[in-house]
C-alpha cells in the first residue's frame, strides 16, 4: 500500500496536461477511424463504451482529463439513452431529430477544419524546409511501395499503450515491491536511449526496468512530456504500422518543463 501511495505521488507531482494534445472530438474521430465506422451512423453503444475506456485510461494515469472530455462523456451517455427510447413514427409531419445529429455536424465540422488546419501546417513545412521525413532515404530505396510514416496523435499512442498495459498485467506478479522511478529520471533514461539517426521501436521503451504497470505508466507519461517539450517525434507507418520515436533537437521556443519557470 506505501508503495501505491508513492506511485500516486508521483504522478500528481508531475501532471501531463491534455490540451497541450487533442480534445473530446479528436477521441471520438480517432475511434470511429479505428473501428472502420459509418461517421452518418454511428453505432452510440460502442463509441460510448470505447470513448468511456479511454476516459478511465487517461485518469487511471492522472492525466489533467479536462472538464469537456468529462462532459463529452456525460453527452454521450444522454445520446444512448434517448436511443433506447420507442422511436417515433418517421411518417407524422414534424419527425423528431435523431438524436446523434448535433454530434454528426459537429464532428463533421471538427474533422473539416482539422483536415485545413493539417494541410496549412504540411504546406508550411515544405515552404521553409524546416523538416524531412526521418525516414526519406528509407523511401528513396523503397521507392513507390514505401508507405510514408505519419504523425502519430495522442489517441494513437494510447491505443498501443493500452495494447503495453494488457502485456504487462498477463508477466507474473513480482514478489519484490517494484522501482519507484520518477517522471524526470525516466526522462533522463529515455534521451540517454534514444539516438537522432536512428529510430527506437514503441514497444521498446517499455523492455527495461521491472515490467509493472507502474514503470509502464510512468515510461508513457515520460514520453509524454518529451513530445510535449518537443525532444521527440513519433511516427507509425500507414495507419497501423509500427510506431517509432526519434529524438531531435530541442528548438529554442520548446515549452519549459512542468514546473521550471525559468
Amino acid at each position: 500500500m506505501e508503495h501505491q501511495q508513492e506511485f500516486e505521488s508521483i504522478l500528481e507531482a508531475y501532471p501531463v496536461r491534455l490540451q497541450n494534445f487533442e480534445g473530446p472530438l479528436d477521441l471520438l474521430l480517432h475511434l470511429i477511424k479505428k473501428h472502420e465506422l459509418n461517421i452518418y451512423d454511428i453505432p452510440i453503444a460502442l463509441i460510448t463504451s470505447q470513448y468511456v475506456e479511454y476516459i478511465d485510461l487517461m485518469q487511471e494515469m492522472n492525466l489533467d482529463v479536462a472538464g469537456e472530455f468529462l462532459v463529452m462523456a456525460a453527452t454521450l451517455i444522454h445520446i444512448k439513452s434517448r436511443m433506447l427510447l420507442p422511436r417515433p413514427d418517421p411518417t407524422q409531419e414534424d419527425p423528431e431529430e435523431d438524436p446523434r445529429e448535433a454530434l454528426i455536424r459537429r464532428l463533421l465540422e471538427h474533422q473539416k477544419f482539422k483536415a485545413a488546419a493539417e494541410l496549412l501546417h504540411e504546406r508550411e513545412t515544405l515552404r521553409s524546409a524546416q523538416f524531412m521525413r526521418p525516414d526519406s532515404s528509407v523511401a528513396e530505396a523503397a521507392g513507390d511501395e514505401y508507405e510514408p510514416e505519419l504523425e502519430v496523435d495522442l489517441f494513437s499512442l494510447l491505443t498501443a499503450f493500452k495494447g503495453v498495459l494488457e502485456r504487462a498485467s498477463r508477466r507474473p506478479r513480482m514478489v519484490l515491491p517494484p522501482e519507484e522511478i520518477p517522471i524526470e529520471t525516466r526522462i533522463e533514461q529515455l534521451l540517454a536511449r534514444l539516438s537522432e539517426t536512428e529510430a527506437c521501436g514503441f514497444e521498446d521503451l517499455f523492455a527495461d526496468g521491472d515490467g509493472s504497470r507502474g514503470f509502464v505508466i510512468v515510461t508513457f507519461l515520460a514520453l509524454l512530456e518529451m513530445i510535449r517539450l518537443k525532444l521527440v517525434r513519433v511516427f507509425q507507418s500507414g495507419g497501423a504500422g509500427a510506431i517509432r520515436v526519434y529524438k531531435r533537437a530541442r528548438p529554442a521556443d520548446a515549452p519549459h518543463p512542468i514546473g521550471d519557470h525559468g
